[in-house]
């Protein structure tokens, strides 16, 4: 079964997006090919389900990142070598050979550039089969077992011997044909595993640039998520918290002022769960998760006025799906923050409290809960299954400061009005 989550999840979290600035993609976005960057993109948007495959891909990172390997080619001189391989030639080696030899006339007499052009794109395609071959060799890993026998096939024993040399019309049309026709399903091949390559050498090189970890996924009997040091992967300097979640202890309630990083910490949460899903690096250290059906937050849901709703209609709706979700025994992961905000005090205040007991009657999956109505949590302080935590505000003179540090209990801390005297906007309207 595939994990679950939707297009506001993945809004939420920032997950997606190759030209979005501070997606979490474009910071792993490191890949040299096109063929790479598709499959980067295809694993961020297919997170595993599997204890056993999650542990595996992320076993093979971690080798990627200790190997410190450096991919041997660059965006531009590789693009001309996946064009090349990508195209295919039609008839046989003697059609080839005749169609070669009218071009080869055709740039001596008619000033045509195509048998020059196709001499360049096979020079380079000979050399990046050297470089592929020279890497692949180095790997004794399952990726690459493919590819090393198609290297030591006696068909590509020649590209050692011929690189660097100018080619002559029949070597040409023979080396052509072998390539894109006789060959053309090992080229196949070998292009998926550079594609691979790309991927597992850029996003580990991320991870020991940026210090990243590697959770350990468990099966989801273990009903458990945990890390001694959970931060947001897109804050080079971002501080680090300890989480822990179990089916004694599945829901945490948070409270702390605006600006304090609730929100950070929650989405931190939802990135390291996605991620530890996809077995890729992840920013917290020690992390141990069961594997989930799905992912659901509720982080910044817009109106839609095409459709009449309101603000606080959105939250409605976007609290049933979930709980449609949660109420079919899936095993979810939900975070939600600030829930109500678009209504009065009063029905925020009992609708909280009502969704959020209920809730967390699901032992089967977490909850993350933050509000800024503290009077909530006393009433939550009966379920014992309910753990409260918040981010604190230190106060310097008359100016609020965070230290984003998780901190067990409720905090009443309320600096709204605070700040707006310190900005003086009451000073600016009465002047």
């Amino acid at each position: 079964m595939s994990f679950i989550t939707d297009k506001q999840t993945l809004d939420d979290l920032g997950l997606l997006g190759k030209f979005k600035q501070h997606s979490v993609f474009s910071i792993f976005n490191k890949v040299k090919t096109s063929g790479g960057e598709r499959l980067l993109t295809e694993m961020f948007h297919q997170p595993l389900s599997d204890a056993g495959a999650i542990n595996e891909r992320s076993k093979l990172f971690r080798y990627f990142q200790d190997a410190r390997l450096r991919f041997p080619f660059d965006t531009a001189t590789f693009t001309v070598v996946e064009n090349y391989m990508s195209s295919v030639i039609s008839g046989n080696a003697v059609t080839n050979l005749a169609a070669i030899a009218r071009k080869k006339f055709a740039g001596a007499f008619l000033h045509d550039d195509q048998y020059r052009q196709l001499q360049n794109n096979l020079s380079a395609t000979i050399a990046a089969l050297v470089e592929m071959r020279e890497l692949v060799n180095k790997l004794d890993i399952p990726m690459t077992q493919a590819a090393r026998r198609i290297f030591a096939d006696k068909k590509l024993q020649w590209i050692g011997e011929t690189a660097g040399t100018a080619l002559s019309v029949m070597s040409t049309s023979r080396y052509d044909s072998l390539l894109r026709n006789t060959l053309r399903k090992e080229m196949e091949v070998l292009l998926d595993t550079i594609y691979h390559l790309d991927v597992y050498i850029a996003v580990s090189s991320v991870s020991r640039e940026r210090g990243f970890h590697y959770a350990t996924a468990l099966p989801a009997s273990a009903n458990l998520i945990e890390s001694s040091a959970l931060r947001h992967p897109g804050l080079t300097n971002g501080v680090a918290n300890p989480v822990h979640l179990n089916g004694n202890s599945n829901l945490l309630f948070l409270t702390g002022a605006n600006m304090a990083g609730k929100s950070t910490i929650m989405k931190s949460f939802g990135i390291a769960v996605y991620m530890g899903h996809m077995g890729f690096p992840v920013a917290a250290a020690n992390m141990r998760f069961s594997i989930r059906d799905g992912l659901y937050t509720s982080i910044n849901v817009p109106d839609n006025l095409n459709m009449g709703y309101s603000h606080f209609y959105a939250e409605v709706l976007r609290v049933k799906k979930v709980a449609e979700e949660v109420s079919s025994r899936k095993n979810m992961i939900v975070i939600f923050d600030e829930l109500f905000k678009g209504t009065n005090v009063k029905d925020a205040y009992d609708a909280t409290l009502a969704c959020t007991v209920s809730f967390a009657r699901y032992r089967n999956c977490a909850f993350i809960i933050s509000t800024h109505i503290i009077e909530v949590g006393e009433e939550l302080k009966q379920y014992r299954n309910i753990k409260f935590g918040y981010m604190p505000t230190v106060m310097k003179g008359n100016t609020p400061t965070y230290p984003y540090t998780l901190t067990e209990g409720i905090t009443s801390d309320r600096q709204g009005m605070l700040i707006i005297e310190n900005e003086k906007i009451l000073e600016a309207l009465y002047s």
